[in-house]
């Protein structure tokens, strides 16, 4: 036996982390040995945690798969790893894989927690396949027909990656709505792009994936007669007030949740194949729009917190972990 350490970062308290050291067993006979390649810190939920903004009513619904720790601190959080397997199941060995793991050196988990990446999908791209399963699972929740006028507000990684997936559907109009520019990031995407006072009316269905107040009322106002607001945003501790005066009951709105944790039945599928599918997407480059920044595995301290506090902007952050 092998005495073999990594190095993990936790959350000490809110608003502070540090890198520890920890003790990584053998891999047993269904397990693997990973070595992490990058990881991806989310801007939305995982800066909420990081805050320490996780309401005590949803602490058991918001374990990370491979937490240590409780909320709201010390916690190891995290779930956009991609790392390559140096031991354990020998048909593993050598592939690199996507777990849902926290920022950690290397780490040992059950084989089935692991997915391959494809050939065709950069490691560092990889890391979105956390966002982009939760946009699979939210237009299967939407269910878009062909010729739909669907607009997302909110441009960040979750509205982004929506964004990206709709956009491949035949037919659909799909624009992008944002208080900040993010035309660029649209363009890459190939849909379109307005600020909240010039966005397209009439709309199908709109994804609302900005966190904010003002973002879900825009997402109502946008709405056509019958339309459906699909509710992406998780809001942490936050109380909000929603508008439903003056046009919601007259246009027979509706407003529905959506959340990665839960697929619907109709939908027939494992949360295995909506992963597979998430990696498969990845495939294509458009998703490096996506990545707005990357760091050192040593910076990740000094970096988590100018992301949480909005001072470092970020969509998906990638965090390169050292060679060896």
């Amino acid at each position: 036996m092998r005495l073999l350490t990594a190095r993990a970062f936790w959350m000490t308290s809110p608003g502070i982390g540090e890198i520890r050291t920890e003790r990584v067993p053998d891999p047993g006979p269904d397990e693997v040995l990973v070595r992490t390649l990058h990881s991806g810190v989310s801007r939305g939920t995982e800066t909420l945690v990081f805050q320490g903004r996780v309401p005590e009513s949803q602490w058991p619904s918001m374990r990370a798969p491979f937490q240590s720790g409780d909320f709201p601190a010390p916690v190891k959080y995290g779930y956009l790893n991609v790392g390559v397997v140096e031991a354990g199941v020998p048909e593993l060995i050598g592939k690199t894989v996507f777990c849902l793991y926290p920022h950690q050196t290397r780490y040992v988990v059950p084989a089935t927690a692991v997915t391959v990446v494809p050939d065709g999908v950069p490691a560092a791209r990889a890391v979105l396949t956390g966002t982009v399963e939760t946009a699979v699972n939210a237009v299967w929740d939407a269910a878009p027909q062909i010729g739909d006028r669907i607009s997302v507000v909110g441009g960040g990684m979750v509205g982004l990656s929506v964004a990206a997936v709709l956009a491949g559907m035949p037919g659909t109009d799909v624009e992008l709505v944002d208080v900040q520019n993010r035309e660029k990031e649209a363009t890459k995407l190939n849909v379109g792009f307005a600020h909240p006072e010039k966005a397209a009316p009439e709309r199908d269905i709109v994804i609302h994936a900005s966190a904010t107040e003002q973002g879900l009322t825009t997402a109502l106002e946008l709405l056509d007669t019958e339309g459906t607001v699909v509710e992406l945003s998780w809001y942490g501790d936050r109380r909000i007030a929603v508008p439903l005066g003056e046009f919601f009951h007259s246009r027979r709105l509706t407003i529905r949740s959506s959340q990665v944790g839960g697929i619907a039945p109709a939908r027939r599928r494992s949360y295995a194949q909506r992963l597979a599918l998430a990696l498969d997407l990845l495939k294509d480059p458009r998703f490096d729009a996506l990545i707005s920044g990357r760091s050192g595995f040593d910076e990740l301290p000094a970096v988590m917190p100018r992301i949480a506090d909005g001072s470092l902007p970020a969509l998906c952050h990638v965090i390169d972990h050292p060679a060896n």
